[in-house]
């Protein structure tokens, strides 16, 4: 039977992503949703799915499709951060199922305000988390698991990805809608990391600017030098001409290669969801956790240990 979706944030940068992922797992997509018309990208896959520019419309046609007995399955979620809560509330009383962007939300609160929905509604919330399906990331959990059980090891996370201006005029830029660039970029590493090396025990906050932060992180089988950036003139110097992204995570000294694999995890993930495997409430929360502590904790640059790169991001703030 073909799964039926619904998609809000059709314009977005990540939307394109899912469209092909309900493409390549059989799905149809019968109608989305965004504030801005400028959706031809619908066209490669969908071109017959009813579109909307006011959320009540798009709302009302799910209602009237459901009260028609052809009720939506699924409902894709890609709109900005602060938004996901009210539109997963807004898929869940349609009698669908969603599909959520990371982060989830911006504060573990949300988590069970959104577990009462799924109570209430008798429909569930799964959110992408596509590095727990990257075949490196797997490997490196594997490989842990299998050493040493009391074996702590060191680890380097650095993620730099250039952004211009636009950025910070956008939602993105604004604390209260993104949840501030750890939240915003970061939080999928954060939840690989607790995937790959158990739970948390510290979360410490050395650096916290509109462009960049830094800190440390203790796990059960790790700790963690990290740094996210979105300012070109923190790349790194060995990043190749060229290229305004950079990412390394080093595991004991010895990097971990996870920049390929990335365009098909998306219809990973849904091949996950349609067999019942999605990721759930639970298994965000410790991501969701770590960023809200990150955004409001004091600065401590005295504690743990910092990134290597700090130092450089410092002298260019």
């Amino acid at each position: 039977m073909t799964a039926t979706y619904a998609l809000v944030g059709a314009a977005g940068y990540i939307a394109p992503r899912h469209m092909k992922a309900i493409a390549e797992t059989g799905g149809r997509l019968d109608l989305a949703y965004d504030i801005n018309d400028s959706v031809g990208i619908m066209d490669q896959h969908f071109p017959d799915a009813a579109f909307f520019t006011e959320f009540e419309q798009f709302e009302a046609h799910m209602h009237g499709l459901r009260r028609a007995g052809r009720g939506i399955d699924y409902v894709a979620i890609c709109s900005p951060n602060y938004l996901h809560k009210a539109h997963i509330g807004a898929a869940l009383r349609a009698g669908a199922d969603a599909i959520c962007e990371k982060p989830l939300v911006l504060e573990p609160g949300d988590l069970d305000d959104i577990a009462r929905f799924e109570d209430d509604t008798g429909r569930k919330v799964n959110t992408i988390l596509q590095l727990r399906l990257h075949p490196a990331i797997l490997a490196l959990r594997d490989r842990i698991a299998a050493g040493p059980a009391d074996r702590v090891h060191e680890v380097d996370l650095g993620y730099f990805t250039s952004r211009g201006a636009w950025y910070h005029s956008s939602w993105k830029g604004v604390v209260a809608k993104s949840g501030g660039i750890a939240t915003n970029i970061g939080v999928h590493f954060y939840d690989m990391l607790s995937f790959v090396f158990g739970p948390l025990r510290t979360n410490i906050v050395h650096h916290r600017a509109e462009d960049s932060a830094a800190g440390y992180l203790e796990y059960e089988k790790a700790r963690v030098r990290w740094v996210l950036s979105i300012n070109r003139a923190h790349l790194p110097p060995q990043t190749p001409a060229g290229q305004t992204t950079y990412r390394s995570i080093t595991v004991d000294g010895e990097e971990v290669e996870f920049s390929g694999g990335f365009t098909d995890l998306h219809t990973e993930s849904y091949r996950n969801v349609l067999a019942g495997q999605g990721f759930g409430l639970e298994l965000v929360r410790p991501s969701i956790e770590v960023v809200s502590h990150i955004r409001t904790a004091p600065l401590e640059p005295g504690r743990g240990e910092q990134h290597p790169d700090i130092g450089r991001i410092l002298a260019n703030a």
